[in-house]
């Protein structure tokens, strides 16, 4: 299915707050509600729009650890490993990626001593053959 701008426009306002009523994405985006609530139909129906998350304010997560924690696995425990982390629910989200690294996880933890740990047990998995960890410091912007 082609997205067209206004529908890129509107993922964009639904990734800012996905529970704005349509009537004020309409407003926003100078749509009728009828076009609006078609537009979002059609991309939930068409498997552009897969689901809908929570964010937490940043005030319920604020002094937490972030770090990107780069990952080389040894050739056939993808699978294994990618499943290990998967229940750790400190990793937050998980990225196959090009270069030196096989994958790329973002971890969040209370604390240093937390995300020492949280490293510590991702090294320890069978497959994982190194990580790298980088701390987050500040988030310019995300959508």
């Amino acid at each position: 299915m082609k997205i067209t701008a206004s529908d890129q426009q509107l993922l964009s306002l639904l990734r800012e707050d996905a529970r704005a009523s349509v009537a004020d994405i309409a407003r926003r985006l100078r749509l009728s509600r009828t076009t609006v609530q078609s537009r979002i139909e059609r991309l939930e129906r068409n498997g552009i729009i897969a689901g809908y998350t929570v964010r937490v304010h940043d005030q319920v997560e604020h002094g937490h650890i972030r770090a990107h924690i780069m990952i080389t696995v040894l050739p056939k425990q993808m699978q294994a490993v990618v499943e290990a982390l998967r229940a750790m629910p400190e990793v937050r989200s998980l990225h196959s990626v090009s270069g030196p690294f096989d994958l790329v996880a973002m971890g969040m933890v209370p604390t240093v001593v937390e995300m020492d740990e949280l490293t510590d047990r991702i090294g320890a998995l069978e497959g994982v053959e190194r990580t790298t960890s980088s701390i987050v410091l500040s988030t310019r912007f995300e959508r």
